[in-house]
């Protein structure tokens, strides 16, 4: 048997930074795109960015 290991997304752009204020989580603590729970942190332009590792969408924080 094998397994389809496809991950369905929900289009967001990944190649821009959303602000937390005007795009909160749809499920707290987790990406709006994948539903993936592992993110990384950095700094940018003196603002909190968390991304996530699945999909690599961004938030500013």
């Amino acid at each position: 048997m094998i397994e389809d290991h496809t991950k369905k997304y929900n289009s967001y752009d990944t190649t821009i930074i959303y602000d937390y204020k005007e795009h909160p989580d749809v499920i707290s603590g987790r990406c709006d795109n994948c539903g993936s729970a592992r993110f990384s942190n950095s700094i940018k332009d003196h603002n909190l960015v968390r991304e996530c590792k699945e999909c690599g969408m961004k938030k500013s924080i």
